[in-house]
């Protein structure tokens, strides 16, 4: 019996144990409940309000609203996250506050603050999210590896002792179909569970690009005690999605094609993803302190097969003719396993005459990464797998690859943390705390026969001043240090130097009878930021990069029946040094922007409550979003990407306590748009206009 059959046989037996337990509260009370839920990691006993750091909140309903089903859509409703390059649609790759981490793997995100996010499990699903925290700033000091920007903590939905839950049926454009269903029941007085997940089916509107997913999360809490709780959780994933590219842009004229055109190959088989976490937390109250401890899992197998355009201009012969695009062909294995185990002690304690909010934790992971990757790459004079552009023929054969990479990587890491929060006096508050670290690499290539190892350690501080005006008005300022290491190797094959990040923030955190928010300043440096090596076909180091910028959160109400949300992010993010691109020798002036980081963005988003109007709990809304340019190819500074404005409409109506009816307009106007690119020759399309129609039973 393999580990998928086996994951499959334990979600079968969680499914038969469940079974037999009916629902009938409403799906709006669900999270309503908190007397059985979790405690949240990296928290301590300090209020958020008196935390030297900007903490962005996106809740469960605000999801449901936007008709939001993946954590990339979740980036399009803040403007501190850019998209980056998706791998094909593959998994999410973001920055925050412009900066990005490591190209090679998915970007790292918290689960219920494990990190979770490194494996090649697909497009993370909404179905299990109950909110998402988007923790600003370098976060290194207590989280140990994570993106340089910021932290996402992804917090999934706890079981309760209400029997509660719906089901969800959703038809929309290209012929997209989706199932997700929740339930939560109690067993026992002490023993409550929660199963959740989503079935989907959609063509996309590119040609030829199909997708298939089926998500199932089951989890189980156990009250041990009135001091002492256990929480079980499992996630199985089977995603099944063409890979795609985007489009060509042409001689830099980024619509010279259609957004829908496809330039692979429709023979190609889809990328297959299965993969399997598990997690489980132990919490503990000792006296006015709590014990937070747990170990996380996760198995991922990634196989795909793709035909791209080449990018190196040696061997494209779409640079010479601007007509004929040379393709290569891709087969790719990718296995990845990864555990990770971490303790956090949270409390107060008066000493010297001052409160002391102390945070302390130690935590270890392992990270397991098989690669193997077939690739044929055109010559300029073959033309036998090309394909032309304005008129594509589909149906060739692509030509046997040669083995690019057969590689086993062993990552191992290990910290210890402290924070100490103390009240100087009843308005001034004082965080110091600091990190330390150790991890080593392995990477065996065992197409040369060769083998790559670093180790290091490092020591991560953090301090913070807040000034507490009033339970309404805070001051705050910030500076961090972090790290994060670098998946692979360079064109000559050693390994990547670890990223390095430096960040300052001042900020103001504010709640009137009228509006709340925060107004932040923040500064951040990086070293060893990796970019794109066309020519070599993997990634190299850019070196030092800056980002600077302000943020602003405003919500609030127009009136006793209208709510909004406001927020605008300004980003300068660019090259600190000069340097220059060896594969084109194309200079990159310090000062060039970073890749896919627009300076100016924003997203408005207001909702109108209608039980004043008719005799129904239901709303309407229209929400905004703009996003400046952005530079589209890091080794040619002159190609950009347009900026756009986008116009999205959702309603919500009930048509009594069990059912609802929901209606999502996305793109009203139809824009043409462009999310993100790789470089001109892979450019990322946005969807044009897309409507979803869902009904929704609450049992």
């Amino acid at each position: 019996m393999n580990r998928y059959q086996k994951s499959a046989l334990s979600i079968m037996i969680s499914a038969i144990f469940t079974s037999s337990v009916y629902a009938t509260t409403e799906s709006s009370e669900i999270e309503k409940i908190s007397v059985s839920g979790v405690r949240q990691a990296f928290r301590g006993d300090v209020p958020l309000n008196e935390q030297p750091q900007s903490v962005e909140f996106i809740s469960s309903d605000t999801l449901n609203e936007a008709g939001v089903t993946t954590l990339s859509d979740i980036f399009d409703l803040t403007p501190s996250i850019s998209e980056q390059n998706d791998f094909g649609g593959l998994w999410e790759s973001f920055a925050i506050r412009g900066l990005v981490g490591d190209e090679n793997i998915p970007s790292g995100f918290l689960i219920n603050g494990f990190s979770s996010g490194r494996s090649f499990s697909g497009v993370r699903d909404t179905s299990n999210i109950d909110y998402v925290e988007i923790m600003k700033g370098t976060g290194s000091a207590l989280y140990g590896r994570s993106e340089p920007g910021g932290t996402i903590n992804i917090i999934t939905k706890k079981p309760q002792f209400a029997q509660q839950g719906y089901v969800k049926v959703t038809a929309g454009s290209w012929q997209s179909y989706r199932t997700e269903g929740d339930y939560t029941n109690a067993i026992t007085d002490q023993v409550a569970f929660r199963i959740n997940g989503a079935v989907e089916d959609s063509e996309g509107f590119r040609d030829y690009h199909e997708s298939e997913k089926t998500v199932l999360t089951p989890s189980i809490l156990w009250l041990i005690s009135d001091k002492t709780k256990l929480n079980y959780e499992l996630e199985y994933v089977v995603q099944s999605l063409t890979f795609d590219r985007g489009i060509v842009a042409v001689d830099g004229k980024i619509d010279a094609l259609p957004i829908e055109t496809s330039l692979g190959e429709p023979s190609d088989k889809p990328t297959e993803v299965k993969a399997i976490s598990h997690q489980l937390t132990l919490e503990h109250q000792l006296g006015e302190w709590s014990l937070l401890t747990g170990i996380s899992y996760s198995d991922s197998e990634f196989l795909s097969e793709s035909s791209d355009a080449e990018l190196a201009p040696s061997r494209q012969v779409y640079f010479i003719d601007g007509v004929t695009l040379s393709r290569q062909h891709n087969q790719r294995d990718f296995q990845t396993n990864y555990i990770s185990a971490r303790s956090e002690l949270s409390g107060s304690i008066k000493a010297a005459g001052f409160t002391h909010h102390l945070l302390i934790g130690a935590d270890a992971s392992k990270f397991d990464f098989d690669k193997v990757w077939y690739r044929y790459r055109p010559t300029i004079d073959d033309t036998s797998y090309a394909i032309n552009m304005y008129e594509p023929e589909y149906g060739k054969t692509a030509p046997e690859g040669s083995l690019l990479f057969d590689t086993t990587e062993v990552q191992n890491s290990y910290g210890i943390y402290i924070q100490d929060q103390v009240d100087i006096t009843e308005k001034w508050k004082m965080q110091i705390g600091g990190r330390y670290d150790w991890f080593d690499q392995r990477i065996d290539n065992h197409k040369n026969l060769t083998r790559s190892e670093a180790d290091k350690s490092t020591f991560s501080p953090r301090a913070g001043l807040v000034y507490a005006h009033s339970e309404d008005l805070q001051f705050y300022s910030s500076y961090s240090e972090g790290f994060r290491p670098n998946s692979g190797f360079d064109a000559d094959g050693e390994a990547f130097e670890p990223e390095e990040t430096t960040s300052i923030e001042v900020g103001v955190k504010f709640n009137t009878d009228i509006v709340s928010g925060s107004f932040t300043v923040f500064n951040a440096q990086k070293s060893n930021m990796l970019s794109t090596d066309v020519q070599a076909g993997v990634s190299r180091a850019l070196g030092e990069v800056t980002s600077e910028g302000v943020e602003l959160d405003l919500h609030g109400n127009i009136t006793s029946q209208t709510s909004f949300d406001l927020a605008y992010t300004y980003t300068d993010a660019k090259t600190a040094k000069d340097t220059v691109n060896t594969d084109w020798w194309v200079s990159l002036p310090k000062g060039t922007p970073l890749l896919n980081i627009p300076k100016h963005s924003a997203n408005v988003r207001i909702k109108r409550e209608l039980s004043d109007l008719i005799d129904s709990n239901s709303t309407v809304g229209v929400s905004v979003q703009y996003v400046g340019e952005r530079l589209g190819e890091a080794i040619d500074p002159s190609y950009y990407l347009p900026s756009y404005t986008l116009v999205n409409l959702f309603a919500n109506y009930h048509v009594n306590d069990d059912l609802s009816l929901q209606f999502v307009v996305n793109n009203v106007l139809d824009k043409t748009y462009y999310a993100n690119s790789y470089s001109a020759i892979w450019t990322q399309p946005g969807e044009p206009l897309n409507y979803k129609v869902s009904l929704q039973y609450n049992f």
